[in-house]
């Protein structure tokens, strides 16, 4: 008789969790945006970051991905639209367009999600992305900056020698980890957009 085995994990069925990617921008000024029409090209993800499973930075960097907790999309969809809604609260543009858009945008930026885990052993959240900032002008595009930022935030409860996380503080911390990551990405492109100043005693 030809026995039959399972591939099925041997674990009780569990609701997975599910998490929104939605870091909170601190309250500012109105918006004018009276700046260029900024085009987001499509965030890539770096491997491992198109699952939606939280990842987990363990001992001997390794990153495993929570089973039962996840994010409510892949992470770097999550990330390119959190993206975009900074970027236009930000009233540095006039608007923040995606590709198939007709507007016709003055600046373009490409970028990656290269990091987005929690890491339990050293008690923090840590996200990162890399970005290029275009010129386009006709036919061609000019390179005005390339960037790695990096943010991170505490998980509550500090360091954790067992390696592990709640879901739910691990995906807030992650979220605020993010936020400062655009934080600063918001800081260079505003420097790279910014008129040159005026040499003294020339212009009125």
């Amino acid at each position: 008789m030809r026995r039959i085995c399972s591939v099925l994990p041997d674990r009780p069925f569990q609701e997975p969790q599910r998490f929104a990617l939605s870091p909170e921008r601190p309250p500012a000024v109105a918006a004018t945006r009276r700046g260029p029409v900024l085009l987001l090209r499509t965030l890539r993800a770096a491997p491992g970051l198109d699952q939606r499973g939280l990842r987990v930075l363990g001992a001997g960097d390794v990153v495993t991905q929570e089973f039962w907790a996840e994010w409510a999309a892949p992470p770097a969809d999550l990330a390119e639209e959190a993206l975009r809604r900074w970027l236009l609260a930000s009233g540095r543009f006039a608007a923040v367009t995606a590709p198939g858009s007709r507007l016709r945008a003055e600046l373009v930026l490409e970028g990656e999600l290269t990091r987005l885990q929690a890491e339990p052993l050293a008690g923090i959240a840590r996200a990162s992305l890399s970005g290029l900032l275009l010129a386009d002008g006709t036919g061609e595009s000019r390179v005005l900056g390339q960037y790695m930022v990096e943010g991170t935030a505490p998980l509550p409860g500090g360091a954790r020698r067992d390696g592990r996380i709640v879901p739910a503080e691990a995906a807030a911390a992650m979220s605020a980890a993010l936020g400062e990551a655009l934080a600063r990405l918001e800081r260079d492109l505003a420097a790279a957009i910014a008129p040159p100043a005026r040499a003294p005693g020339r212009g009125r």
